[in-house]
């Protein structure tokens, strides 16, 4: 263990600075991606499964392109269920349709959004490119630098809008009840899934739930000070290099910081946090938890595993909790 004693980090909340715009430039990120036509199609397809049925899912992202996604569903399903939308960890995308169906087994929609340019550690069917003029932009091998100069560019500008656009596409789905849906993800994911739990009060998306599973993109300074673990360090090693960037560098990441964009969430939610995890130190996802916008919120945590986290202890949990959460919404 590298990181505060869990009693420092249950009480610890760092004064993380947000941009004086931070709700001006996602209201305007959104109402611009809404130019767009959402244009969601779901195509059913042979996943090769008998208690599934799954469909393959487009829809317009960030900047119209087209993003790819899953939806399963309990087979024969002819109705609106409860949903859960899922958002992948870094290198992750939706891979094949079989691989990722655990919250359609336990009888809920099951959204799985692909992360735009990523993808590598699963494989799969087509995925979806980061097809835009910003990707080019000089950056380190990755993701985390790709833009980083501006929040304009920031690669994920373009993520976390094609992830309120993939509630967007969720909700034009007749199996999908759009009063109960709950969106999850692991370390990138669950980064990812607290800006969309801040990012949906903004596009007047209402959730029941939020669960972030050992996130990333939490607390960007405190990160880049006590770890050298990718995928920080793909930050530090830019600004080794580009050390006149630094302070463009951190403004920008203050507009996609889990902290900040988690303050503004409303929907109760369940974290966890691992506190051997030099990925995403506990002391990032605390800040996260504790400036989290819902007092509604509990977390799990794992005292002796690094960012593997609970794994199917967390699922167990998150398979209560979710029933819960849809159970009292009725």
């Amino acid at each position: 263990m590298f990181d505060l004693s869990l009693d420092k980090l249950r009480e610890y909340r760092p004064d993380v600075a947000a941009p004086a715009d931070l709700v001006d430039f996602w209201r305007r990120s959104i109402e611009k991606a809404r130019t767009d036509d959402l244009s969601a199609v779901f195509t059913p397809i042979d996943n090769k499964l008998a208690v599934i049925d799954t469909y393959d899912v487009t829809y317009a992202g960030f900047g119209g392109s087209p993003v790819k996604g899953w939806l399963h569903v309990p087979a024969g399903t002819d109705g609106p269920l409860p949903t859960v939308v899922q958002y992948h960890g870094y290198s992750g995308g939706r891979g094949f349709p079989h691989a990722t169906t655990l919250w359609a087994q336990a009888g809920y929609a099951h959204f799985v959004m692909d992360t735009r340019g990523q993808g590598y550690s699963s494989g799969g069917l087509d995925g979806t490119p980061d097809d835009t003029p910003y990707a080019g932009l000089n950056h380190t091998p990755g993701f985390m630098t790709a833009g980083i100069t501006d929040p304009e560019t920031y690669y994920y500008r373009r993520v976390y809008i094609d992830a309120v656009r993939a509630l967007e596409a969720a909700l034009t789905s007749p199996f999908v009840d759009p009063n109960q849906v709950i969106v999850t993800g692991g370390s990138q994911g669950g980064g990812i899934s607290i800006a969309a739990a801040g990012l949906a009060p903004i596009a007047g998306i209402e959730l029941l739930g939020c669960a972030p599973d050992v996130p990333f993109l939490c607390h960007f300074q405190r990160a880049l000070q006590i770890t050298d673990k990718d995928p920080y360090g793909e930050i530090t090693r830019y600004l080794k290099g580009f050390r006149h960037d630094v302070d463009a560098a951190l403004n920008t990441l203050s507009y996609f910081d889990g902290v900040n964009l988690g303050r503004l969430a409303t929907a109760p939610a369940l974290f966890s946090v691992a506190l051997m995890d030099a990925t995403c130190p506990p002391s990032t996802v605390f800040a996260a938890y504790n400036h989290y916008g819902s007092d509604q919120k509990d977390i799990e945590v794992y005292h002796y595993n690094n960012h593997e986290g609970g794994q199917t202890y967390q699922q167990l949990a998150q398979l209560d909790w979710f029933a819960q959460i849809f159970e009292a919404a009725g």
